[in-house]
C-alpha cells in the first residue's frame, strides 16, 4: 500500500472516526456481547451473533482506520501552481463543458462535489500538466479532450 494523500481536515476526520470506534461503539457492543452471553445457549441466540458479527466489524474499520493515518500524508495547497498536483484546484473545458475539480486522495472522493481521486481516471489525466495544456481523459464512452484552464 502507497502513501494516502490527505487534506488536514479529511485526517482529523479519519482519526475522530476511529477514536469514537475505539471509546464509544466498542465498548457499546462490548456490553452487548455480555449480555447476550447471559441469555444462555450460544448457538441458537441471535443478539449474541448480531453482536459479534458488529464487533468484527468495527474491528476491522478501527485496523484499516490505523493503517490509513498511519500512512498519510497531508496534502500542501499552498505549493506551486505551475502544474497539476494533489489539493490543487483546476478549472478545466472537457468538449464544450467547463468544470471545477479538485483533486485529493481516493479516502476523501466525493465526485458529486468535484472532489477527484488522484488514483481516478480523470485524476491521473490532469496530475502534472500544466495552464493551457491539452490533456486526453478516458471515460466509459471514450475519449474525452480536457484543456486546463486555471490551476488554483
Amino acid at each position: 500500500m502507497g502513501v494516502n494523500y490527505i487534506t488536514k481536515d479529511g485526517l482529523k476526520k479519519l482519526k475522530e472516526e476511529m477514536e469514537d470506534l475505539k471509546k464509544n461503539k466498542m465498548p457499546e457492543v462490548i456490553e452487548r456481547i455480555a449480555r447476550a452471553k447471559e441469555l444462555g445457549d450460544l448457538s441458537e441466540n441471535a443478539e449474541y451473533q448480531d453482536a459479534k458479527d458488529e464487533q468484527g466489524f468495527i474491528a476491522g474499520r478501527i485496523t484499516e482506520l490505523e493503517n490509513l493515518t498511519s500512512r498519510s500524508e497531508i496534502i500542501d495547497n499552498k505549493g506551486n501552481k505551475d502544474f497539476v498536483t494533489v489539493g490543487c484546484t483546476i478549472r478545466a473545458l472537457c468538449g464544450d463543458k467547463e468544470f471545477k475539480y479538485t483533486i485529493v486522495g481516493s479516502n476523501e472522493a466525493d465526485p458529486t462535489q468535484g472532489l477527484i481521486s488522484n488514483e481516478s481516471p480523470i485524476g491521473r489525466a490532469f496530475l502534472g500538466h500544466q495552464k493551457g495544456e491539452k490533456v486526453v481523459v478516458q471515460v466509459p464512452n471514450g475519449d474525452m479532450d480536457c484543456e486546463i484552464l486555471e490551476i488554483t
